[in-house]
């Protein structure tokens, strides 16, 4: 009779059978329903984070971008009335007083561009201001352009507040701010692991505040002195910057930490799709309002990386017009945020009343003997 035979790996079929078990027992053990949410949590991220970029960014398309007319009376309410009734309504024009008045408009931010039309001849102006965003000023120019060729018509194009020459295409704004939210809620989460993805109790949370009060400070100055002096990219506002900074990165952290508090580690997935997902194609710093869908334009200046780009903006460009919705959304987010993290931890004392709070051990008392 012929002998059975081995298993080609060597191993008895009892060993075989005794692993199979133990795989099945670790992959359950690995693969739980947990794991499994948060995979499925990362890949909707991942997909929210493409839509909302790609969706922001891949046609960029004018609406009514803010434009002031100056022209002697009986012309004035004719060109109004033609540039309004542009198809798609690319601009919004508002007959200027006078000439100089359109002027301020722009640099003042209460419009993007000014058309002085010159009733002597066929060569108009534009004024535009790309400081506040090249493209745009950029839009506008090619929609006069196109108008001015229609009516036979010439248009000179003259931008009364460019960027810095270290600002490059009027980027920096944004790129600083963004810097600041990022530290602001990558700190909040950082203390929330630390010890926890929930403060003990309300004592605690308020430690956590201070020190990202003190954190959001020192960011300010050092992002401030980044731009300023080490770049000369926003020189002259060092001190101003320093305090926008650390609204901004307080705003940030603060709202964070609230989140984090209330909803643990879901927060942090709430916080990343307000702040970046949401947040950043929407703040203006790539395309503004102007160009951007009717859905990103609405939420942009409703969030910290919106309200911050333009605070910096107009601070440094722009003598600080236009910028009290910008403080009004950063400091509800700084101290809303503060007040809900309060809340959450007290909330959270109120549900475990018999939590045990982690106290630093005592040192050893010192021996007697010897």
């Amino acid at each position: 009779m012929k002998a059975p035979s081995s298993p080609p790996s060597g191993e008895s079929p009892t060993e075989r059978d005794t692993k199979s078990p133990v795989f099945a027992a670790e992959f359950k053990d690995a693969v739980t329903l947990r794991a499994f949410g948060l995979v499925l949590g990362g890949l909707l991220v991942q997909l929210a984070f493409i839509v909302s970029y790609v969706g922001a960014f891949h046609s960029p398309t004018p609406h009514r971008i803010a434009v002031a007319v100056a022209a002697p009376q009986q012309a004035s309410a004719k060109i109004v009335a033609q540039l309004n009734a542009l198809s798609d309504d690319p601009v919004k024009a508002t007959a200027a007083p006078s000439t100089e008045t359109a002027r301020q408009w722009v640099l003042t931010r209460k419009t993007d561009a000014a058309f002085l039309f010159d009733a002597a001849g066929t060569k108009d102006t534009l004024l535009v201001a790309s400081a506040g965003g090249p493209s745009v000023s950029q839009t506008a120019t090619q929609i006069a352009q196109k108008i001015e060729t229609a009516q036979k018509r010439q248009i000179t194009v003259s931008d009364i507040r460019p960027p810095n020459a270290g600002d490059g295409r009027g980027m920096t704004s944004f790129y600083l701010v963004v810097g600041w939210v990022i530290g602001g809620y990558l700190t909040a989460t950082i203390m929330g692991m630390a010890a926890g993805s929930r403060p003990a109790n309300r004592q605690r949370t308020l430690i956590r505040l201070a020190v990202l009060a003190l954190y959001a400070v020192v960011s300010g100055i050092a992002g401030a002195a980044v731009v300023g002096p080490v770049f000369g990219a926003l020189d002259g506002h060092f001190w101003a910057l320093s305090g926008i900074g650390a609204l901004v990165v307080l705003a940030s952290a603060a709202t964070a930490l609230a989140l984090q508090t209330l909803l643990g580690l879901l927060g942090t997935g709430v916080v990343i799709l307000l702040f970046v997902v949401l947040g950043n194609p929407s703040s203006g710093g790539v395309y503004p309002a102007p160009l951007l869908p009717a859905f990103w334009s609405a939420i942009g200046q409703a969030l910290p990386p919106g309200a911050g780009t333009t605070l910096v903006r107009n601070t440094v460009y722009f003598s600080g017009h236009a910028v009290t919705s910008a403080l009004w959304v950063l400091g509800a987010y700084a101290v809303g945020g503060a007040v809900l993290a309060w809340a959450a931890s007290w909330r959270n004392e109120r549900r475990h009343p018999d939590a045990p709070v982690t106290e630093p051990e005592a040192l050893p008392e010192p021996s007697s003997t010897g």
